[in-house]
């Protein structure tokens, strides 16, 4: 018996999860892009379903990121993505004429709950060929009006990337001899490269904001490595050291914000690029085409965001570098350190050795001395009562004592060294 991997049923479903839809002539499309958090995407599908259910029709499945609706005369197209949820509603009621009509949400034509912030905005109005490329043109900016001829001359795109009053960029897709299945392929081709162009547009900003931090950072270790060249003593090292910790974690803490931002805009450019092959661009006329107009405007932005990345990443290893480096100065000066007190510890007991050396033969010669007194008392005391030979004085046996008195007070001493020396050995053992 064959046993399915867990996940082969979703890998399988995955390249079917977002199918073209047919889209016929004349028609009109509104695209909206809205960022959502993980929380606005769960309370967007509650919305969604109580929107099915209140229409009548059935809701998305459940973990759908992909689900279409018919109402009446209008299709809505839903989709969730990790960073942003789209709606793209689209009718061909009275949709001869491109962009005569009011905005459909303020004019109630379509009705729902936005997800989360708007990021992007996008009408296309799909038409047949009856209209000419220069009539078409005064829907335009002409300053950046692109035309295109797409798909081996099946159809032409029309566009200028620009928002009226922040309101819809507009293009127009003037079909040839495309199929309906076609032009709704060629439609969603535009859809993804205006809002994945806007996703990637939003790490700008913020290179934009982190740039004067990283000027501030960059010479902020200039100054301290010029400090480091000159530094003398210890304690400028260990300030030196403290401002470089500081820049490393706030070089850190601004590499960590800037991160996924900067990721993401490099893969929504590399899906922009994509979407722009796949649409198989025909120069056909004295406009230029999508792809030289965002080459233009879309890349010097993204090399921007690189450059602000690759200026994070040099700046964060340029610190660690000099860290690494005062903190091998102030090692090996610890060391020298450590080893002037070593030798000046050494020489202390070299000379506490020799004192107590000279300590010891004094107190030898100290109880040599007592005891050759005593000595003297008891041969004083041998005199009196007779026990010493006539002939020999009490001065005499005190002097004949005094080798003794020597080699007692040595031997006595000795045997304290002895002592010592082995009481330390066993603390040392212990």
């Amino acid at each position: 018996m064959l046993i399915n991997h867990e996940l082969r049923k979703a890998v399988l479903e995955e390249l079917h999860a977002r199918p073209f839809l047919p889209v016929s002539t004349p028609r009109r499309i509104y695209h909206y892009a809205f960022t959502t958090t993980h929380d606005d995407a769960i309370r967007d599908r509650i919305n969604l379903e109580a929107f099915a259910k209140e229409k009548h029709i059935p809701p998305p499945p459940a973990n759908a990121k992909f689900h279409y609706f018919t109402l009446n005369d209008w299709r809505l197209r839903w989709e969730q993505h990790t960073e942003f949820t789209t709606y793209t509603w689209s009718t061909g009621l009275n949709a001869h004429i491109p962009f005569e009509h009011d905005d459909p949400v303020t004019a109630g034509e379509v009705n729902f709950l936005p997800p989360g912030k708007l990021i992007a905005a996008t009408q296309i109005a799909v038409i047949d060929q009856t209209q000419t490329i220069d009539k078409l043109a005064q829907f335009f900016n002409p300053q950046s009006l692109c035309v295109i001829g797409v798909d081996k001359g099946s159809a032409e795109i029309l566009g200028d990337f620009y928002a009226e009053n922040c309101t819809y960029t507009k293009f127009i897709l003037r079909v040839l001899d495309a199929t309906p299945l076609e032009a709704g392929r060629l439609a969603q081709r535009i859809l993804e490269i205006e809002t994945y162009r806007t996703m990637a547009l939003l790490a700008l900003p913020l290179a934009r904001d982190v740039s004067p931090q990283l000027r501030k950072m960059e010479k902020e270790l200039t100054d301290i490595t010029h400090a480091l060249s000159t530094a003398q003593s210890s304690r400028t090292s260990q300030d030196l050291l403290k401002r470089l910790s500081d820049l490393l974690a706030s070089s850190e803490a601004v590499a960590t914000r800037t991160a996924f931002r900067f990721s993401a805009s490099r893969a929504y450019h590399a899906l922009v690029n994509n979407r722009l092959a796949l649409l198989e661009e025909i120069k056909t006329n004295q406009y230029p085409t999508l792809s030289n107009f965002l080459n233009t405007r879309l890349n010097p932005a993204i090399e921007t965001c690189n450059a602000i990345e690759k200026r994070q990443h040099r700046l964060s290893t340029d610190v660690e570098r000099a860290t690494n480096l005062m903190r091998t100065g102030i090692t090996l000066e610890m060391e020298k350190q450590n080893s002037k007190l070593l030798d000046d510890m050494n020489r202390r007991t070299r000379l506490q050795m020799r004192l107590n050396a000279m300590v010891q033969g004094i107190s030898v010669a100290a109880l040599a001395y007592y005891l050759t007194g005593l000595f003297s008392y008891i041969a004083q005391g041998l005199k009196d009562v007779q026990l010493l030979p006539r002939s020999m004085s009490a001065e005499t046996a005190s002097a004949l004592g005094l080798p003794l008195a020597v080699i007692i007070s040595w031997a006595f001493m000795a045997r304290v060294r002895y002592l010592s020396r082995r009481a330390a050995e066993e603390e040392n053992v212990e």
